[in-house]
């Protein structure tokens, strides 16, 4: 058995996009979650992906997302959902698993693999970068709400900076590595 791997689901925002990018670059054995949304964002903000060798991605090109099965397989010792859409943490929360991104998310949590969900809508109103700059946004309720109903679940780690995803993800590792 090789071995456990990071899993990180990239969703369609570009809220702190290119800056996960650069959190993955940090991160040894990684496999990518790329859903059709967050390809779009790629090619928005002419990102490139370059990733560390040995990284492997998966895109959400099967109606069964097929490279879930590996939950089941043991490859994975944590799942990170970042950034994570208003759209994908509602679907989270109503435990609706029909895209990549929701799918790893549902077979993390029946094969008890931790999750770190960076949810970008964390605040009445929140700055955030679009492709023509940075631009004001004001998160709803229901958005609000579904980010901490997201926070309860079990072995679910609801993150709502980039800082605290940088801080989850050192924790993580020292966890993995008993320090």
């Amino acid at each position: 058995m090789p071995r456990a791997r990071w899993g990180w689901a990239l969703t369609g925002s570009g809220h702190f996009f290119t800056e996960s990018l650069d959190l993955i670059r940090g991160l040894d054995a990684v496999d990518l979650f790329v859903s059709r949304a967050a390809a779009e964002v790629v090619r928005m903000y002419k990102t490139k992906l370059e990733l560390p060798a040995g990284t492997r991605i998966f895109r959400d090109t099967t109606a069964s997302a097929a490279p879930v099965g590996r939950f089941y397989e043991g490859f994975y010792h944590t799942l990170v959902l970042a950034p994570a859409t208003s759209n994908t943490v509602a679907k989270c929360v109503l435990g609706i698993s029909d895209t990549l991104a929701t799918n790893v998310f549902a077979q993390a949590g029946k094969c008890r693999v931790p999750a770190i969900v960076f949810a970008c809508d964390s605040a009445p109103e929140l700055l955030t970068e679009a492709p023509g700059g940075v631009v004001k946004v004001f998160p709803r309720r229901i958005d609000l709400e579904n980010t901490a109903r997201l926070a309860e679940f079990e072995r679910t780690r609801v993150v709502l900076s980039l800082d605290a995803l940088g801080a989850a993800l050192a924790e993580r590792h020292a966890e993995r590595s008993g320090g």
